[in-house]
């Protein structure tokens, strides 16, 4: 087997390594994530939840932050940790394969941040502001130059 050098396809857009460097940086910290909730476990977790009841006075008896902290032991956060493994080695894969210009990875991404964008507006609607519509012309952007590199490769 010969290592080839490597050669980006001429067709391809020339965004794709901006994109491909922002996915890798998701998968890095979803990495980062995942081996924090190793590291730290349920108990840890749950101080946190009941200090964020106790600090904002909150009812501990109903709402969201005292649901999630009935929610939190070994099993459940075993499972958050495989579910944001599943998620980083998605973001890296992505993020390898737009760096080398393969056209799933375009496919991936543009169909991936494609499905955001309902929540985005969703966001934007419930909460304006610039954070909200920063992520919404973000995703707009990847999903307008993944679309574009992809009917640029069916073109030619």
């Amino acid at each position: 087997m010969t290592d080839a050098p490597y050669n980006p396809d001429p067709k391809a857009h020339p965004g794709l390594h901006a994109i491909a460097i922002f996915e890798g940086l998701k998968g890095v910290l979803a990495l980062a994530a995942a081996t924090g909730l190793v590291l730290v476990g349920p108990l840890p977790l749950r101080r946190w939840v009941e200090a964020l009841i106790s600090r904002f006075h909150l009812d501990p008896q109903h709402g969201v932050l005292p649901g999630l902290l009935q929610s939190i032991n070994p099993q459940a956060v075993h499972l958050a940790v495989l579910v944001v493994l599943v998620y980083a080695a998605m973001r890296l894969a992505e993020a390898w394969g737009l760096w080398r210009a393969k056209a799933w990875a375009s496919w991936l991404g543009c169909i991936g941040s494609a499905a955001y964008l309902p929540l985005d507006l969703y966001a934007l609607y419930h909460h304006p502001g610039w954070h909200t519509w920063t992520v919404l012309v973000i995703n707009l952007a990847v999903v307008a130059i993944l679309g574009r590199d992809l009917i640029k490769r069916r073109r030619n």
